[in-house]
């Protein structure tokens, strides 16, 4: 969601804004190039979502303490840890090495 800031487009999004509003827009059919492209790309940001189990081992206190946090949240360890990365990944959180 954009809080406060203002929302840029390209060029081509200019564009095809301004052929919309002026209702000049002329639906043109895809080649077969970009279809395929398309699909490429379709595929590689399905392929992004999907998930790979790993194995991390984790000292046994450690397991301990994510294991009471994630009961006194209601939710199963894994999703705690997994949450956990993905807000990293995001830079939701940082990580203070010491």
């Amino acid at each position: 969601m954009l809080k406060n800031k203002e929302f840029v487009y390209d060029n081509e999004e200019l564009q095809l804004l301004k052929e919309i509003e002026n209702n000049e827009w002329v639906e043109a059919p895809l080649s077969k190039e970009e279809l395929n492209q398309y699909s490429q790309n379709a595929k590689y940001t399905k392929s992004l979502q999907e998930k790979k189990q790993t194995t991390i081992r984790f000292s046994v206190q450690d397991l301990a303490i994510v294991k009471a946090k994630a009961k006194e949240m209601g939710i199963g360890y894994q999703s705690l840890i997994q949450t956990l990365v993905n807000n990293y990944a995001k830079g939701k959180i940082k990580l203070e090495l010491h």
